[in-house]
C-alpha cells in the first residue's frame, strides 16, 4: 500500500514539475541520427544514396553508425570493411562527428548481428573480442569518431538473440577498447525500463533511449504515461546511486521518430506505418525530447523518412527534420 502511494506521489510530482519545464531551444540542441545501411537495404533503398542524402540534404553533422559483425566478418578471419569505410570516409569529408557502435548487439532488429560461423563456436568470446579489436585499430586514428559505444542497451533483456551475452563479457569488451584507444566509452540503457546505474558505472558517457509507443510481445500496444521530467528524475537518482566516478554526461542515443508496428516496418503496410507514427506524433516526439533537457539527441528513423519521401512521395517528415540540423 505504501509503495503504491509512493509511486503515485512520484508520478504526480513529475507531472507538476513538467508544467514548469521549458523545452530546449533549437540553438541549445545538437540533433543527430542513427543511420543503418542494413535497415536502409531492408526498406529496398539504395543505402549509399540514402546516407549521402542524410549528410548533404538534411545536413546531419552528428551520426551514430554500427560496425555490424555479421557484415564485417562474414567468414572467420575474412574481413570486409567496404560499407563502413564508405560511411566513415564520407562523414569525415563533411566534418561530421561519429559515434561508432561495436559489439554483438548493435542498433536495428534483430539486435544481435552475429555471423553464422561464430554461433556455437568454441572460442566465441575470443572471436568477438578479436572483431572488436580489429574495428577499433582500423579507425582509432580517424578524428571524426568521438565515442566508442560498446554494445547497445546491454542490460535490456528480451530483445535480440545473442549467442552469449553476459556482463562479464561486456566488461571485457570495455576493458579491451580502453586499452586500444583513449576515446571515451559510451554505454547505453533503456530510458523506460533500465535502471541506468550499471551503464553509468561502466561508461564515460551514458546514453538513454526514448520510446513512447511500444509493443509487448506483438499483442499489446502501449504508450508510456511518462512526462519528459521522468528522464531528469532518473538522471538525478541514478547518478547518486552510481557514485561520483560514474558517467556524468547524458545523451539521447535513440529518440523514437519512426513507426513501431506489430511487425518490422518492411513487413507492414504504409497505412499501418502512418497509423503508428503520423506526422503530428513525429513532431510531438521531437518536442518531448527537447523538454527532457539533454542537449544531444539522436533521432531514430532517418532511413524511414527517406523511404517515405522517395518511395511514397511523402516528404513531410524529411522536410521537417531538415530544419533541425
Amino acid at each position: 500500500m505504501y509503495l503504491l502511494l509512493a509511486v503515485f506521489l512520484i508520478f504526480v510530482s513529475l507531472w507538476i514539475w513538467n508544467i514548469f519545464v521549458d523545452e530546449l531551444s533549437d540553438d541549445e540542441v545538437n540533433f543527430g541520427v542513427t543511420f543503418s545501411n542494413y535497415y536502409a537495404m531492408e526498406l529496398g533503398l539504395d543505402w549509399k544514396a540514402a546516407y549521402l542524402a542524410t549528410l548533404d540534404d538534411l545536413g546531419v553533422k552528428n551520426l551514430r553508425l554500427a560496425a555490424y559483425w555479421s557484415e564485417i566478418e562474414p567468414e572467420n578471419d575474412a574481413f570486409n570493411f567496404d560499407s563502413l569505410d564508405f560511411e566513415i570516409n564520407e562523414a569525415e569529408k563533411r566534418n561530421a562527428k561519429v559515434i561508432l557502435v561495436v559489439g554483438q548487439k548493435v542498433p536495428r532488429w534483430p539486435e544481435c548481428f552475429v555471423p553464422a560461423w561464430a554461433r556455437g563456436h568454441d572460442t566465441y568470446r575470443e572471436e568477438l573480442l578479436q572483431y572488436i579489436e580489429t574495428v577499433v585499430l582500423r579507425y582509432k586514428d580517424v578524428p571524426a569518431i568521438v565515442y566508442w559505444q560498446i554494445e547497445n542497451e546491454p542490460f535490456l533483456g528480451g530483445f535480440g538473440d545473442c549467442a552469449i551475452f553476459d556482463i562479464d563479457l561486456l566488461d571485457e569488451e570495455i576493458t579491451l577498447v580502453k586499452s586500444l584507444d583513449s576515446r571515451q566509452i559510451l554505454v547505453t540503457d533503456s530510458g523506460e525500463l533500465g535502471d541506468w546505474v550499471r551503464a553509468r558505472k561502466r561508461g564515460d558517457i551514458f546514453g538513454t533511449t526514448m520510446y513512447r509507443d511500444v509493443w509487448f510481445k506483438r499483442t499489446i500496444r502501449f504508450r508510456y504515461p511518462l512526462p519528459p521530467t521522468w528522464f531528469q528524475f532518473k538522471d538525478l537518482t541514478s547518478r547518486v546511486i552510481a557514485g561520483a566516478d560514474s558517467a556524468e554526461k547524458v545523451i539521447v542515443v535513440e529518440m523514437q521518430a519512426e513507426a513501431w508496428g506489430r511487425d518490422p516496418i518492411p513487413y507492414i503496410t504504409l497505412d499501418e506505418q502512418l497509423k503508428y507514427m503520423d506526422f503530428e506524433t513525429f513532431k510531438d516526439n521531437i518536442v518531448y525530447s527537447k523538454r527532457a533537457g539533454f542537449p544531444d539527441i539522436y533521432l531514430w528513423g532517418v532511413e524511414w523518412w527517406y523511404y517515405l519521401k522517395e518511395v511514397h512521395n511523402i516528404p513531410e517528415f524529411w522536410n521537417y527534420a531538415k530544419e533541425l540540423f
